[in-house]
């Protein structure tokens, strides 16, 4: 039941009261004292008064006319208290108490208090308002009490940015107002005399009823008028002043202006929550297609790598062998090609690919989106794998390159040198068939058959002297077969012929040896000193034969102290000469002694000595020829020398680049590592350190360089392996992608960082904690830590921790159950724990919005609420609407929304 209050107990009211009054105390009270404080001497004034009573008696009206009643007179039509009853019924959509219809004056009192409690009931602190001042008729009264009523049921609930209710309806104005020219909103009076910010604020949210643009700062009352018949007839906003009214007035009522101002903002609220849907959906929208960019760019870059790969690896598998060295060292020639031009770029896509996946992985989560899952074959993992295939191709494949370099090497060698041996052979076999098939010792005398008995002596000797040749040729033939050199046949063909001419020269000479035995019977001298000649002279030429040949050998050698060898054995060979020249000396002297003894005896010599071929001439022929291939072969030993001299200065140049190279990449790798632990101050100082780190590291990049070119050198002088060093080029050229790549991926860490960082709201404060707690617990400094370190570390964030719920964050932050807790893990795992993020749910209600509460959408409504390209996405993806109370080109927006956050294939 209501208390009904005495007619001498009134609601006090003034700037000067103490009471809180029969409102009560509390949160409107104190809305109210921070609105506005009903100023007597403010009514005073009969310029506001006048546009008061205007306004407010058609705001009331404009609720009235819903019951089919208005007020006339704002003082007079109040006074029983049953329309103000009804207003009060109109505009809370509440039942009062039931009206007095009796005509007393204590009726009428009744009625009023009953409003007045309700408004009371509302929280509202009334201030010196009586039921008896409204029932007399008092203007000021009655224009504070529906001043009230307006605070209360029209401007109280207007709130931006929690700002108080008339602060809040002002920013709300400056805001819709601010792209207008000419318009500056700065407080409910002044602001609003030369009409254009009514028009602002009409055209802002309806411009097909406003020509803004036509509109003049000189021409007030055509502006004013214009904003309020265009309210009137489009807005169902009554006229609630006169133009002339506010530009006749220096400074127009400010309550008036807030209660009509307060009108288009509730015409326009529902246009407001539209707004602010739709930019929920655009926001959403937008990350969602920036993200699938992201996942188009990298299906395309991880294709396109994989398909390098995929072409170069059986490229690098190739392993069938050429014909020449030529063509082997162009192979060679086109891999360090492909090792300095081709893959460099690859390397750097392979880096980037990761980056950008990490990059794309860090929005989704940031956006509560599923994380990325690129098409089957495409993961980072396969990236990796491939690119393992393709250096364990690249590294077998100039493994092959080099070893069947040596071995075509080898082949010409032994190709040569058989040749060389065959050539001398034939040669030497030249005629000698026809020799021992020649029947001259069936007419020869004693003496001559003597002596073609010693002459075939001596050719069995030569001939014994010559097998190891013929084996040494077959050797090489049989080498070569293996080595599966190119011209095998003819090499083959060529063998077979001299050994089977010296199985003829053998079945030849055995027939010869019987047939001369056969007549030696009948022969009785010899000439001793022929035959001594001639055993002398045949070994002696066989020694300068196998002399000259050893001299024009073609040798091969890879290190200093192989061709040292070679020089040291020239030079023991340079000290048998003196005693060679005396055995020729000896031998000559025997050829002498015999013609001296047969010219002392007057014995006519039948000509060449009988024994053998081997003339004198012959001899000092070959010992001529010995003694020119003695210096030239000096010559080629010195030259070999000096080029092994120069090898190893290349060794050494190398050695010494690599030796610096190498350290210091394994030095830059090891500070990376520490630095990536120990990082201070700002992410945005980290970050700038690394990139100056990383521009420290490129600008080494010509010390590689030059490495590069020494170990070219070397490469074109076949030089094979270098004592001086343990690095390869192979090495360092891994250690250095390594480097690059491990700046790259830490610098992309702490972009990750940033990135979570602003899109979270962590203070630069909680990420510089975030770390130090993170390295406190990382005991072994290396980036990450185990379950226990990591469950120590939550423990000291605050964290109490149940098995259950600790395996739970450990699924979070270690899906692929590794046993290991990164750093970007743990950020990203206190972000989502410490900040908000959109979720379906919001996505949900903003399209809810949109559709005006009906469980779908329409294209056209999508269309009209959405800037065209998110319109068209939208409808491009939204399944047909299924339920029951579907119309014709419905469109299904709930489950579409919880895609968004559960599938990652829109």
């Amino acid at each position: 039941m209501v208390d009904y209050h005495a007619a001498n107990q009134s609601y006090q009211y003034g700037p000067n009261s103490g009471s809180n009054g029969a409102g009560g105390g509390g949160s409107m009270g104190d809305y109210m004292a921070q609105e506005d404080d009903w100023d007597r001497d403010l009514l005073l004034d009969p310029a506001w008064e006048k546009q008061q009573r205007k306004t407010f008696t058609a705001w009331c009206n404009s609720h009235l006319r819903k019951a089919g009643t208005q007020i006339e007179n704002i003082d007079e039509d109040f006074r029983d208290g049953l329309k103000l009853m009804l207003l009060l019924e109109v505009i809370s959509g509440e039942r009062l108490p039931k009206p007095e219809r009796g005509k007393m004056r204590v009726h009428k009192i009744n009625n009023v208090n009953k409003a007045l409690d309700f408004i009371a009931s509302k929280g509202v602190k009334l201030v010196s308002i009586g039921a008896e001042e409204i029932v007399d008729g008092n203007a000021k009264m009655t224009l504070g009490m529906i001043w009230t009523i307006i605070l209360r049921f029209a401007i109280q609930d207007i709130s931006v940015e929690e700002t108080s209710a008339k602060e809040g309806l002002l920013l709300w104005c400056q805001r819709k107002t601010a792209p207008y020219k000419n318009v500056n909103v700065q407080n409910f009076h002044i602001s609003w005399k030369d009409g254009l910010a009514f028009n602002a604020l009409i055209h802002r949210h309806r411009p097909e009823l406003i020509e803004y643009d036509k509109l003049r700062k000189d021409d007030p009352v055509t502006n004013l008028n214009n904003a309020f018949e265009v309210a009137e007839k489009y807005l169902d906003i009554p006229k609630m002043l006169d133009a002339e009214d506010i530009v006749g007035t220096l400074r127009p009522d400010e309550k008036a202006i807030m209660t009509y101002v307060s009108c288009f903002y509730h015409a326009f609220s529902g246009a407001q929550k539209a707004e602010t849907a739709a930019n929920r959906i655009c926001k959403v929208l937008a990350v969602n297609q920036e993200n699938e960019h992201l996942m188009e760019d990298y299906e395309r870059l991880a294709s396109d790598l994989l398909e390098w790969i995929r072409r170069t690896i059986p490229w690098l598998e190739d392993r069938v062998p050429q014909k020449t060295i030529q063509e082997m060292q162009q192979k060679l020639e086109d891999f360090r090609d492909y090792r300095r031009v081709h893959k460099p770029p690859k390397v750097q896509e392979k880096c980037q690919l990761e980056i950008n996946f990490n990059t794309l992985q860090t929005k989704l989560r940031l956006s509560n989106r599923p994380a990325f899952m690129p098409s089957e074959g495409k993961m980072v993992s396969d990236i990796n794998n491939g690119w393992q295939h393709l250096e364990q191709a690249e590294k077998g494949y100039e493994e092959w390159l080099l070893n069947e370099i040596r071995r075509l090497e080898r082949l010409d060698h032994l190709a040569e040198k058989f040749r060389q041996k065959a050539s001398i052979h034939e040669a030497w076999t030249d005629g000698k068939e026809a020799m021992l098939k020649h029947r001259d010792y069936e007419t020869a005398t004693l003496s001559d058959i003597k002596a073609l008995i010693r002459k075939h002596e001596a050719f069995e000797s030569d001939l014994a002297a010559h097998q190891d040749r013929v084996e040494q040729i077959a050797a090489i033939a049989q080498e070569l077969n293996e080595l599966d050199y190119y011209d095998s046949h003819n090499v083959n063909t060529r063998c077979q012929k001299i050994c089977d001419q010296w199985d003829a020269l053998g079945s030849l000479t055995h027939s010869r040896r019987e047939a001369l035995e056969k007549t030696e019977k009948q022969l009785e001298t010899i000439d001793q000193l022929h035959l001594e000649y001639a055993k002398r002279a045949a070994p002696f030429n066989n020694w300068m034969e196998s002399a000259m040949e050893d001299l024009q050998d073609m040798f091969i050698v890879h290190t200093i102290e192989e061709i040292e060898g070679l020089i040291s054995a020239h030079d023991q060979f340079k000290s048998t000469l003196p005693d060679a020249d005396r055995e020729r000396e000896a031998i000559l002297a025997i050829h002498k002694e015999a013609q001296r003894i047969a010219e002392s005896n007057h014995i006519k010599l039948s000509g060449s000595n009988p024994y053998t071929t081997v003339t004198p001439q012959i001899i000092n022929s070959k010992w001529e020829k010995v003694q020119q291939l003695v210096p030239k072969r000096d010559h080629a030993l010195l030259e070999e020398q000096s080029k092994q001299q120069s090898n190893e200065h290349l060794r050494r140049q190398f050695a010494s680049q690599a030796n610096i190279v190498g350290p210091w990449i394994q030095t830059k790798m090891e500070e990376i590592g520490r630095i990536s632990i120990e990082m201070n101050g700002t992410l945005e100082d980290q970050l700038s350190h690394l990139k100056q780190y990383e521009r420290s590291i490129v600008d080494y990049k010509p010390n590689l360089d030059l490495l590069e070119q020494q170990h070219q050198l070397i490469q074109e002088a076949l030089i094979f392996d270098n004592k001086h060093t343990n690095y390869t080029m192979e090495h360092i050229r891994v250690g250095w992608e390594q480097l690059l790549t491990t700046i790259a991926r830490t610098i992309n860490e702490v972009e990750n960082q940033i990135l979570t960082r602003d899109a979270k709201g962590i203070s630069q404060e909680q990420m510089q904690e975030f770390r130090a707690s993170f390295n406190h617990f990382d005991k072994k400094q290396t980036g990450s830590m185990d379950s226990d370190d990591f469950r120590a570390l939550l423990i000291s964030t605050g964290y109490s921790l149940g098995d259950a719920e600790f395996n739970r964050i450990m699924s979070v932050v270690d899906p692929n159950h590794s046993g290991l807790v990164t750093f970007q893990a743990f950020i990203d795992f206190m972000s989502r724990e410490t900040t908000d993020t959109d979720t379906a749910d919001q996505v949900i209600a903003s399209f809810k919005v949109l559709a005006g509460d009906k469980n779908f959408i329409t294209a056209e409504e999508l269309r009209r609420e959405l800037p065209p390209d998110q319109a068209e996405y939208c409808i491009a993806r939204m399944a047909p609407y299924q339920g029951p109370d579907a119309v014709p080109g419905a469109l299904d927006y709930k489950s579409f929304s919880t895609a968004l956050y559960g599938e990652s294939d829109l």
